[in-house]
């Protein structure tokens, strides 16, 4: 069953031994949350920018937003009932384009603050989709392959009204990876009758995915490291880097760092960090999670906090885990001369304006991170023409688009004074703007 703009029911369904099994919900967590973020820097932006009053209010205010509740029945024979959402923002520039998210902490909040970052992403980047962003609240960890398949494939079916190549197109997002995309790709073709690639970005290969698109965030986010460095006439090989998070966008952009001949001097994950001042082996530290199954442990570096990464001395900071991580409580302790943000929403604005007053350049995520969505237009692209590239062809398009997009912002913040988040959000907010009054308003 679906709602449209509605709270998660608190649900129960008796199962075949006769116990009921609670929806699992998520936990209540005092936060400045991931919503109030987006709004606030969407206003300040907008101070900017000589909008209408109603285009303004029209362009914070998310298009259609669906919450689902569906049953899936788990391996021990009782059925659980899990809540998820998928949310459009905008869609004046194109199809809307986001994630899906796995995550207790998933909330129809959070869901809009992330549309709402996607809208801009793919503006700042000037690709043409709109934001969208999707979830389910559950632990993926905890289940079984055979159950996170069954979520999956129901929770698809539920959204299957909002989706579609030429309307919205999901993706990976935390939680979720190419064979949750594989079988997302698969339930929609099931129920179209032939098979449709183009639905979901970030499936593998085999199915129509594209080359690069695994690496393609932690790719981007470094080449617009390397070109902020050479903006501001720094000495880029050799910098110091610290990544905090090892999943996906963390590892790859770690790599990627000391591929390129940075020094990534500290490394974490959910279970803690480490440091070492000569610098990581990355390489060897990756295959060491992968026989160990965690970081920790790792005999080439000392121990650390998530705390002591975040205030580690370095050239570079990359915060590329969750929302929330530099907040007023810790953002005076960052010593890094550079943040750049691998995650989305990494900054509260509080924390905004204490790194702005130390003078900490801090490269926004909506552009630093943007090379997932960069790329996952290009597989969407090949999709479509059923005509695909080599990797080296994407990763040279991916590189040209990331230099291209941190130039324009760069220029936007010199010509306005302003810094680089909101010279990016000016950017974006504006070409959505542009777009919309060009379109007009129907009927």
């Amino acid at each position: 069953m679906a709602t449209m703009n509605a709270a998660p029911p608190e649900m129960s369904l008796k199962t075949s031994n006769g116990k009921a099994k609670v929806s699992e919900q998520p936990a209540v967590v005092i936060q400045e949350s991931a919503y109030h973020t987006a709004m606030t820097q969407f206003d300040h932006a907008v101070q900017f920018l000589n909008l209408d009053p109603g285009l303004s209010q029209l362009l914070k205010t998310c298009k259609r937003e669906l919450t689902v509740s569906f049953p899936v029945k788990m391996d021990n024979g009782e059925i659980r009932i899990f809540t998820g959402y998928r949310v459009h923002h905008n869609t004046a520039r194109g199809p809307s384009k986001g994630g899906i998210r796995y995550n207790l902490s998933v909330s129809l909040d959070e869901v809009r603050a992330l549309a709402m970052w996607m809208t801009w992403k793919c503006a700042v980047v000037n690709i043409p989709y709109g934001g969208a962003k999707g979830g389910v609240i559950c632990d993926p960890k905890k289940l079984s392959l055979h159950e996170l398949e069954g979520l999956t494939r129901r929770y698809t079916t539920e959204i299957a009204p909002l989706i579609s190549p030429e309307g919205d197109i999901p993706a990976p997002d935390m939680g979720t990876n190419p064979q949750i995309m594989a079988w997302m790709m698969d339930t929609y073709s099931m129920h179209r009758g032939y098979s449709v690639p183009a639905i979901v970005t970030g499936k593998p290969i085999n199915i129509g995915g594209s080359a690069g698109r695994l690496e393609a965030t932690g790719h981007g986010v470094m080449y617009t490291v390397r070109e902020a460095f050479k903006t501001y006439g720094w000495k880029f090989d050799g910098a110091t880097v610290a990544v905090q998070g090892f999943g996906n966008v963390g590892s790859i952009t770690a790599i990627t760092a000391y591929e390129m001949g940075c020094k990534v001097i500290a490394l974490s994950d959910i279970e803690g960090g480490l440091y070492n001042p000569n610098g990581i082996d990355v390489p060897k530290l990756r295959q060491y999670r992968k026989e160990h199954g965690t970081i920790m442990g790792f005999s080439e570096a000392d121990p650390i906090t998530n705390a002591d990464l975040i205030a580690m001395p370095c050239d570079c900071l990359i915060p590329a885990a969750m929302e929330d991580q530099l907040n007023r409580s810790n953002a005076s302790t960052v010593r890094a001369r550079m943040v750049a943000e691998g995650a989305n929403g990494p900054t509260t604005p509080d924390a905004d304006s204490i790194m702005n007053g130390k003078g900490i350049i801090v490269i926004p995520d909506i552009l630093c991170n943007a090379g997932g969505v960069v790329v996952s237009y290009f597989e969407w692209v090949q999709d479509m023409q059923q005509l695909f590239w080599e990797e080296d062809d994407v990763n040279h398009r991916l590189e040209r688009i990331m230099v291209r997009s941190f130039r324009d912002v760069y220029e936007m913040s010199q010509q306005m004074n302003i810094d680089l988040r909101t010279a990016a959000l000016v950017l974006a907010i504006g070409r959505v703007a542009e777009s919309t009054k060009t379109r007009g308003l129907y009927p």
